[in-house]
């Protein structure tokens, strides 16, 4: 049976997230840096000729219709395709994180059923479809690390130097429409400049969404001071509830609270399926 194993999708980081405005349709208007860390899940394919999809949950549970089966459905409804998929999970990047996992695996769907069923589709093509599951597809489909603006959907990669990174998640987790819909939420952040971020892309700018998270979960001002206390500077990713700080790579963390995810993770150049999507030149 034809088979791809072993495909892995990881995580992001946002190294610092601005909301500059909002549209008239109501979607906030971002600037933020991404950049893939080594904490990956790992998907596996096998082909079906029936045309349907299933999958199975190796680790954590999923919803049943999470971003993976509508990523293969709706890859299926573009390409025409009378193909089908089963399709195993083994998740290790923790939900409701800021880290991208379920827009990760996704994207990783995308590009190996592209592969697997011979479709032959661009990176475009691929970042269209993306789009329409979720503002942060696209940017794991570009394969880059990426100054990010608009939407989420405006990217231009970024070079980032090597680095690790401590990242802590507790147990809480937080949904991403409660802190954008929130009243007290900050809107207007002055327009940053790549130049100076640049020039200290570790330690530039802040995370708009980190007071209301923290309003909103306690848990995400426990891991703050969890890795404050290890002489580190944390911040949160993305709409939480993880957090990281930029760490020596021989660091070895403090026993974390019981239901806490932890891990040093080293950031990325490129994502690891960067090749495998045919390029639109």
């Amino acid at each position: 049976m034809k088979s791809l194993y072993d495909v892995p999708a990881p995580a992001k980081l946002n190294l610092f997230l601005h909301i500059v405005g909002r549209r008239a349709d109501g979607y906030h208007l971002l600037e933020s840096a991404f950049m893939l860390v080594d904490w990956c899940d790992t998907l596996h394919f096998e082909l079906r000729h029936d045309g349907q999809l299933a999958r199975e949950d190796l680790t954590t549970p999923l919803p049943p219709q999470d971003l993976v089966l509508r990523a293969a459905r709706a890859l299926q409804v573009a390409s025409g395709t009378s193909m089908g998929a089963q399709i195993a999970i083994d998740k290790q990047i923790p939900a409701q994180a800021g880290m991208g996992g379920g827009s990760s695996d996704a994207a990783t769907c995308l590009l190996a059923l592209n592969r697997l069923w011979g479709l032959g589709l661009s990176k475009s093509q691929l970042m269209a479809i993306g789009l329409t599951l979720g503002a942060d597809v696209p940017f794991f489909l570009g394969g880059h690390n990426a100054w990010v603006t608009g939407i989420g959907e405006q990217l231009h990669a970024l070079t980032l130097p090597p680095a690790h990174f401590a990242i802590a998640k507790p147990p809480d987790g937080l949904e991403t429409a409660r802190i954008f819909t929130d009243p007290g939420l900050k809107r207007d952040t002055t327009t940053a400049i790549i130049s100076g971020f640049a020039a200290n892309p570790y330690d530039f700018g802040h995370n708009d969404l980190q007071p209301v998270a923290q309003r909103l979960c306690p848990a995400v001002t426990q891991a703050l001071s969890w890795l404050d206390q290890q002489g580190l500077a944390s911040r949160m990713t993305g709409s939480g509830s993880a957090v990281f700080a930029h760490a020596p790579q021989a660091l070895v963390l403090q026993s974390a609270p019981a239901g806490w995810k932890t891990r040093v993770c080293g950031n990325m150049d490129v994502h690891p399926l960067v090749e495998w999507s045919p390029s639109d030149n």
